[in-house]
């Protein structure tokens, strides 16, 4: 009887611990919009980054944990070889990108693929020319780009 109770009592801490969580999560509002959605707001990008370079902030703190970001480049743009402190997970939306990771093949990625950018592998892109380039990023780390010049080679 004694090992049902706990049991029992477990199983119900179990479950409320899950409802305060749902509840906690649940505060956060839900969000959907377009790449280019009149409510975005477009900002600079680090000052090594090419002309016409823009992020936009969907979610989350940059200087914190776990923000999504939109980058946008100009077609023809070349972006400089860099890395970042997190991992990268991103989704290109529009134009063509080629991306080389010191050590990989080229990855060209097209609307709708999905790549994989490792914490801190250095790396570059150039935004074919026809559309400009804008890539869904989640990054796990704090938002950061380390330039060429401050990689150690």
């Amino acid at each position: 009887m004694h090992t049902r109770l706990q049991l029992g009592s477990a199983i119900l801490l179990g479950l409320v611990g899950q409802l305060t969580l749902t509840a906690a999560l649940a505060t956060e509002p839900a969000l959907a919009l377009a790449f280019n959605d009149a409510q975005l707001k477009w900002g600079p990008c680090p000052s090594f980054m090419p002309e016409g370079c823009e992020i936009a902030v969907l979610h989350g703190d940059p200087a914190k944990k776990n923000a999504d970001v939109l980058f946008k480049v100009p077609a023809g743009a070349v972006i400089p070889r860099h890395w970042h402190t997190s991992a990268e997970r991103m989704v290109l939306l529009s134009g063509e990108l080629q991306v080389i990771y010191d050590g990989q093949p080229t990855a060209t990625l097209t609307p709708g693929m999905y790549g994989y950018g490792p914490a801190k592998l250095p790396h570059k892109a150039t935004c074919n020319k026809g559309a400009s380039c804008v890539l869904f990023i989640a990054f796990e780390s704090p938002v950061d780009a380390t330039p060429e010049s401050d990689i150690a080679k």
